[in-house]
């Protein structure tokens, strides 16, 4: 029997009770009571509905009744460990394959993104038998204690940047090293990870693994420049290390033109081990690691076996292949690249309106907007961009900032996110900057 619903105050101080603090809230200072959600909306204890704007784990809406039905039926069979033979398993593991590059064809099933990422960084130094890591500034892979250590993110707050850990520029054409006026920006990039390695090497280091998400995210919505990972990838190589994309944050046909983010790069360029995992089960927990059967076999020669108890079980796997046969079946691969060019169309038609707004950037649902101050130093709009999705809030619209500086706007909805839905999103911005504008000229 179900406890009564309590108060959102009863709720919150509760929270604040029996809860870790640096569990943190949207909102921390006004945070909403979530109930229930359908497709891209949530709704409050109340009954008003908020647009998601946020929820990229939702990936093919929220409680999609075919994700639903897939885990109550397979629940209702058997859900145990993959040491029997299961046909969820080698099913799912063949459909994944087919959305790769044929080279990337031996997988492993996890619970969340952090274990997959974590796995990713052992097949890397098993394979080539080193240690280092180099990643992008800014970057952020999970929580475990070894991916805290490659997480500039996290790691300038805590105990500092280890020894193995190099980290390079983000390749931002817009506020990095080198910006959009430049010759040659990819090179330019390029070169800072190739001085990275002989660095490393001048020291007696060797590195295993570039490890970068596909599109920084916690960067600040990124997109680096196409040829970028191939000269990154052909340095690593030269100096027997592995390229590893990280695709947690936007797989999935969320950028529209490819089903997976490294393709954004060109049909060259295929990396060695490739992470999945938030939007793979639609809000259930799953993850996956894809690499070749040479890292594979590199990983198995040491005599250890990998099991891991919850990894690729029949109901995870049932849910994985739902939300394969959605995105298929919704086509909602096409549909992102179709309601993402109408929100970039019109979210541009706003930065020629609002000095405030600097750069619109994106590919498919994965779109930042990049808050400044002033136009010549771009300096970031911090303060403006959290008023701003405050104010989203109280119009029922749930947006969330990220970067470096907190001013990026990110939008990355459910992929049933519409183009009513983008207009209305679009329309309220308009009106809040516009407001925000006039105050200015009024004090």
């Amino acid at each position: 029997m179900r406890p009564a619903q309590r108060s959102r105050q009863e709720t919150l101080a509760l929270r604040r009770r029996l809860i870790g603090s640096s569990c943190k809230l949207f909102f921390s200072n006004d945070p909403v009571k979530i109930v229930k959600a359908k497709g891209q909306y949530m709704y409050d204890e109340n009954g008003r509905r908020y647009l998601d704007c946020i929820n990229n784990v939702a990936h093919v809406g929220h409680c999609h009744p075919d994700i639903v039905k897939a885990a109550h039926e397979q629940n209702q069979l058997l859900n145990t460990n993959s040491r029997y033979l299961h046909d969820n398993l080698v099913n799912y593991a063949e459909r994944l394959s087919k959305t790769l590059p044929e080279k990337l064809c031996i997988f492993y099933f996890l619970n969340s993104g952090s274990e997959a990422n974590d796995l990713a960084l052992r097949l890397a130094r098993q394979y080539t038998k080193h240690e280092d890591v180099i990643v992008l500034d800014h970057a952020y892979h999970g929580h475990l204690t070894s991916l805290i250590d490659i997480s500039p993110y996290k790691f300038r707050n805590l105990e500092g940047q280890k020894e193995w850990v190099h980290v390079a520029p983000v390749p931002d054409t817009y506020r990095g090293l080198y910006r959009e006026d430049h010759e040659d920006s990819v090179t330019a990039y390029a070169n800072e990870v190739k001085n990275i390695i002989e660095q490393a090497h001048k020291r007696g280091r060797k590195v295993a693994a570039f490890f970068v998400e596909s599109l920084p995210s916690v960067g600040g919505q990124i997109i680096p420049p196409a040829g970028y990972f191939q000269k990154v990838s052909e340095h690593m190589h030269k100096a027997g290390g592995v390229f590893i994309a990280d695709e947690i944050q936007v797989g999935f046909g969320r950028v529209g033109k490819h089903f997976w983010a490294f393709q954004l790069q060109g049909e060259d360029f295929i990396p060695d081990i490739v992470t999945m995992g938030k939007p793979i089960g639609n809000g259930h927990p799953i993850a996956c690691v894809a690499t070749t059967k040479e890292i594979a076999e590199a990983f198995a020669a040491t005599g250890v076996e990998y099991f891991n108890t919850f990894g690729g079980n029949p109901v995870s796997c049932a849910i994985g292949l739902a939300v394969l046969d959605v995105i298929e079946k919704e086509h909602l691969q096409a549909h992102a690249t179709e309601v993402g060019n109408f929100l970039m169309k019109l979210l541009k038609e706003q930065k020629i309106k609002h000095p405030i707004i600097g750069d619109v950037r994106g590919s498919g649902l994965f779109i930042g907007v990049d808050l400044i101050k002033d136009q010549a130093a771009r300096t970031p709009a911090t303060a403006e961009a959290e008023y701003l999705i405050t104010r989203l809030k109280e119009e029922y619209i749930l947006l969330s900032t990220d970067g470096p500086g907190r001013n990026v706007l990110k939008f990355k909805p459910p992929m049933c996110f519409n183009m009513e839905d983008a207009k209305f999103v679009v329309d309220t911005i308009d009106k809040l900057l516009t407001d925000m504008e006039k105050e200015c000229l009024n004090q």
